[in-house]
């Protein structure tokens, strides 16, 4: 059913308290005179500023009753024909005893015509006597072709406040940025597009990161996600062929939101290894190949002393990544964030906190996809490792040969350093057991040396930092061999 039908069937029914949720209240005003057009009402409309007139007319009725709740409810009591009330901001004045027990009367008919009473405002909350007469309404998000109506509207809007100056248009850029506008309501998605447009005086590619950098600041009113502005592309990654290829193949059915029949859309992945390996990056590479936002959940700022509190930061946090779609949500250790052992420890919060995830990974439908990273497998719940929970669990190994070469080019040139200048296959040879992190650290380490001895970074220095190290694969070598073990049978090489 549509938007529309969805109102007519509860007026229809005579439901006699609506409350709706929202801050586009012309919005609201314009639905229900919509309505009128397949059921008729009498639709008046109340407000602490205006009073109650009458404003299904051609014309607004000036108000014939004074403004205060208690006067405006008695009016409706005692009106003769039955009609809609669309009071904004009402719910305020129900912490009166008097309002509540006049509003319940008419709510339960007594003495009075069978009115639909619809209170409106941002928030709205109802005493419990109350709230459990009312029949809660959200009014749908704007669709495609609404919202491209909206931007052409504030294209308009430039060409008459600048001298007739028409805005420069990227046809397909307008598209991905009506795609990036859905799940904002129509007040903030205008915001947003008047924002692009009147900046430059043009609609582009260019436009596409600070819209959704202001659609991330918009949503995450609730704090729990990072906006990572820095993400990494897949070309700063060394190795994880087989992974790259993965994520390369999925690219236009993630993007473009439309799967073939018989094909299910990419949910996510699992990044299991060894630590300093580049999960990391995979993880913000992943937002890079799909060319969508990346946002980080921060688990330890979702748990909270009073009960129940966790849980819904939970909710709120994933419920802005859906609001962000198409969008990479990054869980970075999120064996830290979830209990394993099963125990109550907490209260039992962890395992909520694990079973709402859960559920949520397996019935969303939006368009975000999932990058976990994790570095001890004994510490995850054996309920994130069933199969299906994610499309695939890749390991990030400790890179080989040609990966720990294409890491020391990499960062090399970081520091704009001509890799050409150094022998990497001995260095290569040289960093066996390293990460690409152990790599990196040991580059700004013989960087120092150079910089005190007054000469030119050179192969020696680098391999003398080279033998002074101790891995990890070292310094922890039975835990790292196990972790590999564990993983040679029972996850997809990255590389």
């Amino acid at each position: 059913m549509s938007e529309l039908q969805d109102l007519t069937a509860l007026i229809r029914a005579n439901t006699p308290l609506i409350v709706i949720e929202t801050r586009d209240e012309a919005r609201v005003v314009e639905l229900f005179r919509q309505a009128l057009m397949h059921v008729w009402r009498a639709l008046h409309r109340w407000s602490i500023t205006e009073g109650l007139r009458r404003i299904d007319l051609d014309r607004e009725d000036e108000a014939d009753v004074a403004p205060d709740a208690t006067t405006t409810l008695q009016s409706i009591r005692d009106a003769t024909q039955r009609g809609i009330y669309l009071l904004l901001d009402f719910h305020p004045y129900l912490g009166y005893a008097s309002t509540q027990r006049m509003l319940r009367d008419i709510l339960q008919r007594r003495d009075c015509q069978p009115h639909v009473l619809v209170l409106v405002g941002h928030k709205v909350e109802l005493p419990p006597e109350l709230d459990s007469l009312a029949v809660r309404y959200t009014p749908r998000m704007p669709d495609a072709n609404a919202l491209l109506k909206l931007v052409r509207e504030e294209a308009e809007n430039y060409a008459r406040e600048n001298g007739g100056r028409r805005v420069e248009v990227d046809g397909e850029a307008v598209q991905q940025i009506v795609r990036n506008l859905r799940g904002l309501d129509p007040i903030d998605a205008r915001r947003i597009a008047r924002h692009l447009i009147f900046d430059d005086g043009a609609l582009g590619p260019s436009d596409l990161p600070q819209l959704a950098k202001l659609k991330f600041e918009l949503l995450n009113r609730s704090g729990h996600l990072h906006y990572e502005y820095d993400s990494a592309r897949m070309d700063d990654v060394a190795g994880a062929r087989r992974f790259k290829r993965w994520i390369e193949q999925r690219r236009a059915v993630f993007v473009s939101g439309e799967a073939p029949a018989g094909l299910d859309p990419p949910k996510g992945v699992l990044l299991l290894g060894v630590q300093g390996c580049g999960k990391s990056m995979l993880a913000k590479a992943v937002a890079a190949g799909f060319g969508v936002p990346l946002v980080r959940l921060d688990f330890g700022t979702l748990y909270d002393k009073f009960h129940g509190e966790t849980e819904r930061n939970l909710r709120a946090a994933l419920g802005s990544a859906e609001q962000l779609e198409p969008c990479v949500l990054w869980i970075d250790e999120i064996e830290k964030g979830l209990a394993g052992d099963g125990g109550d420890s907490d209260g039992g919060v962890s395992r909520r906190v694990l079973g709402y995830l859960l559920t949520w990974m397996a019935e969303r439908k939006s368009r975000v996809f999932l990058v976990a990273t994790a570095n001890q497998i004994d510490a995850l719940p054996p309920e994130l490792l069933r199969k299906g929970r994610f499309d695939e669990i890749f390991f990030v190994d400790l890179p080989a040969g040609d990966a720990r070469e294409q890491l020391f080019a990499l960062h090399l040139k970081k520091r704009a350093l001509d890799p050409a200048r150094f022998d990497l296959p001995a260095l290569a040879a040289a960093s066996e057991g390293f990460s690409g992190a152990e790599i990196e650290q040991a580059i700004v380490a013989a960087l120092y040396a150079a910089h005190a001895a007054q000469t030119p970074l050179g192969d020696f220095t680098l391999r003398a930092e080279l033998k002074q190290t101790r891995p990890l694969s070292v310094l922890m070598g039975e835990q790292v061999q196990a972790l590999r073990e564990w993983a040679l049978s029972r996850t997809v090489p990255a590389d």
